[in-house]
């Protein structure tokens, strides 16, 4: 009897130390850049493979009144919330391969609002309606060095134009594609 406690214990012990799990970070902060903006944004450990992603900057935007009308390059304040699954983590490390700062492959829903502030000049009869979108995305972030990273997700989901009031304007609430290539620095 006790060859056999001495042996589950042993065995339990291996499958203990073989079988971590690898985990996201407690806390990180960076910032990003791409073609269409600026951000900076905290990841926040919720479980082992979950981080909260949470994120402010600024949305590039083109904007023209008709097809022969002024056009116009806009910043637009954006505000993300986005819980993560990083689902490789694990296959990444039995594969030595890094996992600092959250790298790896994930699944996300992206929910953002854009407020009726617009950073720019547009003329005065024009209007920014806000939104605010939800979009499931796949992407994956790398690490280059110790500080630097990129970052590509790819989404399809719901946009929904929010009406001001006094305000008759035709839009519609539709499909909001997220195509995102970034490049990031991390502190």
């Amino acid at each position: 009897m006790k060859k056999i406690i001495v042996s589950l214990l042993f065995t339990a012990s291996i499958l203990t130390a073989t079988a971590q799990d690898a985990s996201v970070e407690q806390s990180t902060f960076g910032i990003q850049t791409g073609l269409f903006g600026i951000w900076g944004h905290n990841e926040s450990k919720l479980t082992n493979s979950i981080a909260l992603r949470s994120e402010l900057g600024l949305d590039a935007a083109i904007f023209s009144e008709n097809f022969s009308g002024s056009r116009g390059f806009v910043l637009v304040p954006a505000i993300t919330v986005e819980p993560r699954w990083y689902y490789n983590l694990n296959k990444r490390v039995s594969k030595s391969r890094r996992i600092d700062g959250n790298s790896g492959n994930f699944i996300a829903i992206k929910t953002t609002y854009h407020p009726d502030l617009v950073i720019g000049s547009v003329a005065d009869n024009l209007n920014f309606i806000s939104d605010i979108s939800i979009i499931p995305t796949w992407g994956i972030r790398r690490n280059v060095g110790k500080h630097f990273s990129y970052e590509t997700g790819i989404g399809l989901g719901y946009v929904h134009f929010i009406k001001e009031k006094n305000v008759y304007l035709k839009y519609n609430n539709g499909l909001a594609l997220n195509l995102h290539l970034r490049i990031g620095y991390r502190f």
